[in-house]
Order: C-alpha cells, then structure tokens, then sequence
C-alpha cells in the first residue's frame, strides 16, 4: 500500500495527544539488544506502537515495540524501541512508516543503531563501526510508488545519507571516551535467515564492512524528508563462513548486553555534543 499524508498526520496527531507540547529533536531507531538506551530517558512518556493509528508491532527478539519520550543529556529524544524489518511481513514503506511521524513531529536528527555480522576480516566481534555509508540493492525502495512531496522530491540525492558533521561529532565523542571506533560501509540483506558466507564474500567484493537485516530503509526515508543521520552498529559476531560455526540469535543478544556499557557511553556522549 501508499500511504498518504493524511495518515502520517493522523498518527503524529495521536502522538501529540500523548505528550502535549514536547517537541522531540531527535530521533532514535535502537536495534536488536540495544532498546536499553530508552530505559535511561528522563521524565519518559511512553507510547506503544499497538496503539499508534497505522503503525505496525515489532515482533524481534529483544525489541519492545514502544516510542519514549523525553531527555538524555538535554535533548529532548524520541527513541524507537525496536524497529519494524522487511521479514516480518512489512513492506519498506511499513518499515520507515514510523520515521516521517517522528519527523511531522520536530525531529530533524536521526540516529539509527544495529546489530550486525562483521565482514571485514581485520575487525572482531563486540567491535563498534561509525556508518559511513550503506548498500541496499536487494528488493524495492522504501520510496516506490507515488511520492509525497510534503516528505520530498521524488529523486532525492543519496551520496550523504550520513551526514559527515555527525561522523565527526561520532569521532571526537569516541576520541574523548578512549573508545575504538571502527568506521565502515553497512550492506543490507533481507532476511530473516543470516547471510551465506557466499554473500558475505560478496558483500566484501562490492565493499561492505557489515552485513544487517535493517537500519537501509530508514535511513533512506530520513534523507528524502531532509535528516540529518548518525548511524553506528554493534558487529556482533563474525558474519557466516569467516569462522566454522553456526550464527544464532542469542550470539547476538548477548554480544549487544556486553556492550551495552560502552555503547550507551558513546551514543550519549554523541547527544551532548551535536
């Protein structure tokens, strides 16, 4: 389906019955194991997407499936606890549906995380990389159909989707915490079953550092209503094939919770600088 602008309004008006005058700033999308950034908000609204008109529930492991508002480091955030994927049966326009609410709603800023398979062989797992760039060449544009040119043009420019003055607010606060901070290019796969260490090894030829199963939607969808966009991953494990053992779920939860510590440093250190 296309959705129209009308349903975009109607879902941040019922946002906007929820918490009356605050006016997020930034938007932010946590991914598998990585929701625990909004548990530390301060002064949390909390609303489910159930209840949101023409969203969708986010049925990942380790995904809530709430927006919270409010602060951390005197910005006032809304973040996404949990994201909608493409393998949960959504189309990519349902996937990034939740972004253009969030920016109906005053958020000009998106920081997107993930957890994802580490591609490049010099790296390690419970590595973090900086998302300098992305490749989405599997399936259709979350963009496809008739544009809203409320959002957008209907050919929007893609070669900044990340927006260079936030990698460097990403190096510095890594710079200032003493944390290692990989920086590297995201490929997109669909999903839901983890990549074959042939794709992987194709997925290094075209240039990828990692490989994920979302976080590529989103961003597009940022960058045509005019985003600006941070994205970091969490490399969870070594992507299929690199090492002779099988990928898991919980291999990728528990990579997230030991990291969590540094993660949450980084991501906050990132707010009090923009």
């Amino acid at each position: 389906m296309n959705y129209t602008f009308a349903q975009y309004q109607e879902s941040a008006d019922y946002i906007r019955g929820k918490i009356g005058d605050f006016k997020p700033q930034v938007a932010m999308v946590l991914g598998s194991g990585l929701g625990f950034m909004g548990d530390v908000v301060e002064n949390p609204i909390v609303v489910s997407y159930r209840d949101i008109p023409h969203f969708k529930a986010s049925t990942a492991p380790g995904h809530k499936g709430q927006l919270v508002f409010g602060t951390l480091e005197g910005r006032r955030v809304a973040v996404m606890q949990g994201r909608m994927h493409h393998y949960e049966g959504y189309s990519y326009e349902e996937v990034s549906y939740a972004v253009r609410v969030l920016r109906l709603l005053g958020c000009d800023t998106l920081v997107v995380t993930n957890a994802a398979g580490c591609v490049n062989m010099d790296w390690k797992a419970g590595d973090l990389m900086l998302i300098t760039d992305q490749i989405k060449i599997f399936m259709e544009s979350p963009l496809r159909g008739e544009n809203l040119p409320e959002f957008g043009v209907r050919f929007p420019d893609a070669s900044k989707l990340y927006t260079p003055a936030l990698r460097q607010v990403a190096r510095n606060a890594a710079k200032n915490l003493g944390i290692e901070l990989k920086e590297g290019v995201y490929m997109y796969f669909p999903g839901p079953q983890y990549e074959t260490p042939a794709e992987v090894r194709f997925a290094r030829i075209a240039g990828a550092d990692a490989v994920g199963m979302s976080t590529a939607p989103e961003v597009i969808t940022a960058g045509h209503c005019g985003m600006q966009v941070l994205g970091f991953t969490l490399l969870s494990n070594m992507a299929a094939g690199i090492l002779d053992q099988p990928l898991s779920e919980q291999e990728v939860l528990e990579a997230a919770e030991a990291c969590k510590d540094k993660f949450s440093r980084l991501v906050l250190e990132c707010l009090k600088q923009m």
